[in-house]
């Protein structure tokens, strides 16, 4: 991540400086070509390939386009830092710098912005999760088979996981057996919750187990620990309630309650 990104550094203010005086130069086709150079690097591709597969985008397309955005907005800040500080101070080393700067910046938060997309996208799965697991339990308990309960699932529901399990149906129908379909489901979502869930499910398929049996005990495990994230987030909410308190009501209550007491001492006498 590093290197890549003082790899790219070195790159993207060249092509700030295209953009810049390059009538004859396309930049949108210089930032292109950057990113494609980028996508070379495999260690590069690797490290944002595994987020981008868990906001279901698996392309090589989508891997250029977010690569393009990024290192576009990149170099588009660091034209526009780098002839605003140029006009204002005529020191290119000072431009150089600052340019880099925020070309840094506007990477990482990009960066960052990816990240958390993320991380609300697998909060959301672990949120839906209870129900979903007891939606797939009634299913297969009516009679249903797992492929049938998640094709119900992914037709009927509208969330994360029925997307996820709309990929493992098509994989099914595409010729991957069930298992291997259950299991790239667990790789593509980063979730102990998840990826337990799938080991039972693939594991009681392989093997004939009772899957009412097995489902059941995650729908009561998952409905668990979803009430201890929600009381988890409460106690963290009290703890937020209390920082006013601390630091602003509980200062005035004390000053009122020694007013009295500090008149009559005359200490705020002028």
């Amino acid at each position: 991540m590093i290197m890549t990104f003082v790899i790219t550094s070195l790159l993207i203010i060249p092509a700030a400086i295209l953009i810049l005086v390059g009538d004859q130069v396309d930049p949108l086709s210089e930032v292109k070509r950057i990113s494609r150079k980028s996508a070379r690097s495999s260690d590069d591709r690797t490290q944002l390939r595994i987020r981008l597969e868990e906001l279901d985008k698996v392309s090589d397309k989508d891997y250029e386009d977010f690569r393009i955005r990024q290192y576009g907005y990149s170099a588009g800040a660091a034209a526009i830092t780098l002839a605003f500080l140029l006009a204002i101070s005529g020191s290119f080393i000072l431009a150089v710098i600052g340019s880099i700067a925020v070309s840094a910046t506007i990477y990482l938060l990009i960066d960052r912005q990816l990240t958390q997309d993320v991380k609300k996208r697998r909060e959301l799965i672990e949120a839906e999760f209870p129900a979903v697991v007891e939606m797939l339990t009634l299913a297969i308990a009516a009679g249903e088979t797992p492929m049938s309960a998640m094709l119900r699932i992914a037709n009927s529901a509208d969330g994360a996981i029925s997307k996820e399990f709309q990929i493992v149906v098509a994989g099914v129908r595409s010729g991957a057996p069930l298992h291997e379909s259950l299991d790239a489901m667990g790789r593509r979502v980063k979730s102990v919750m998840i990826r337990r869930f799938v080991d039972a499910l693939v594991t009681a398929t392989l093997r004939g187990a009772p899957l009412v049996e097995v489902l059941s005990r995650h729908a009561v495990e998952a409905r668990g620990n979803q009430r201890n994230r929600v009381m988890g987030a409460a106690g963290k909410a009290e703890i937020s309630m209390m920082i006013p308190v601390v630091f602003l009501i509980l200062p005035i209550s004390i000053l009122f309650a020694l007013w009295p007491s500090l008149a009559n001492l005359n200490l705020f006498a002028s």
